[in-house]
């Protein structure tokens, strides 16, 4: 199922590895089942559209891993839909592997993030809303389904903050009367999940979420309800605190994608607004959004991203 843009569209004890802030970043797949994908320099800037390797899909998730790669994962295809558990590496220069046979429940619109400096971890999805979380490790492999913690739902965002610790937020569940939330979920420097958290600044769905400043993280965009595309930010602390709302700049939309660039920037891209666009939004050291950004390559949404190095 295709949610479209209505719908969703501790440990051992030993030292945390620092997070490495990564120079580069890279989006990828999106509707209609795209494989392309588009760099970003260490500047920002975003490359046009390389030929997509493996299987076409929308609704994935992307995060880092082993300090200086990528994996894209999970997402749905086809008619009728098929839910996915495939994934993609993506080298340190930014080159995308072919698909590797998935691990966990195949799922889309879910999102996925950094933690413990080298690893990473997908969670929540929908096939339907499910909490279940995947780990990543430091040479990409995707772990089994971990029992889920916290408010099962798809269309969240995930980033990292602390350097070494993660944070899922936002997201939709199919009952009423507050399908839309703001709450968020953090994630130890061991991939432990934690359970909600009261969310702060507006409900959404189908935001995107990425670090800044090397040890804190942003969520933006987004929809608050069917066809309500809003431009919202919220700045999450180097200690996983969620900020209130910060008026964006830049067209308001649903399914975009974010990731870091240049060390200790971020970067917003791509997404849903009546209709798909390709624009991009620079997100500064300190958590500043700039205006948009001419697209660059082909306009789509329910896209991924993650950042290289």
């Amino acid at each position: 199922m295709s949610f479209g843009y209505q719908v969703l569209g501790f440990g051992s004890g030993s030292a945390a590895t620092p997070a490495t802030e990564n120079d580069n970043g890279i989006f990828g797949w999106g509707v209609t089942d795209r494989s392309i994908t588009n760099l970003v320099t260490n500047v920002g800037v975003i490359g046009t559209d390389v030929t997509g390797v493996g299987t076409g899909r929308s609704g994935v998730a992307g995060c880092e891993y082993g300090t200086d790669k990528g994996i894209f994962a999970y997402g749905d295809c086809c008619s009728p839909t098929q839910y996915l558990s495939m994934s993609n590496l993506v080298s340190s220069s930014g080159v995308v592997a072919t698909d590797t046979t998935g691990v966990g429940t195949g799922r889309s619109y879910l999102a996925g993030c950094e933690y413990g400096g080298d690893k990473g971890i997908f969670g929540y999805g929908y096939n339907p809303g499910t909490a279940v979380t995947n780990l990543v490790s430091n040479t990409g492999v995707v772990g089994t389904d971990v029992s889920g913690v916290g408010t099962a739902r798809p269309g969240l965002a995930a980033c990292e903050y602390g350097g070494d610790k993660g944070i899922f937020g936002y997201g939709r569940v199919s009952a009423a009367p507050a399908p839309y939330l703001a709450v968020t979920n953090l994630v130890s420097n061991t991939g432990v999940v934690s359970a909600d958290t009261t969310g702060v600044g507006t409900q959404r769905n189908g935001l995107a979420a990425c670090g800044y400043g090397g040890d804190k993280g942003i969520f933006g965009f987004g929809q608050q309800a069917p066809g309500t595309f809003i431009g919202v930010s919220n700045l999450v602390s180097n200690t996983g605190v969620v900020a209130t709302d910060t008026a964006a700049v830049g067209t308001a939309r649903v399914h975009l994608g974010g990731c870091e660039y240049g060390g200790d920037k971020g970067i917003f891209a791509y997404g849903y607004h009546e209709p798909v666009t390709a624009v991009s939004n620079l997100v500064s050291n300190t958590g500043v959004i700039a205006s948009d950004v001419t697209g660059v390559g082909t306009a789509r949404s329910a896209i991924a991203a993650c950042s290289y190095n």
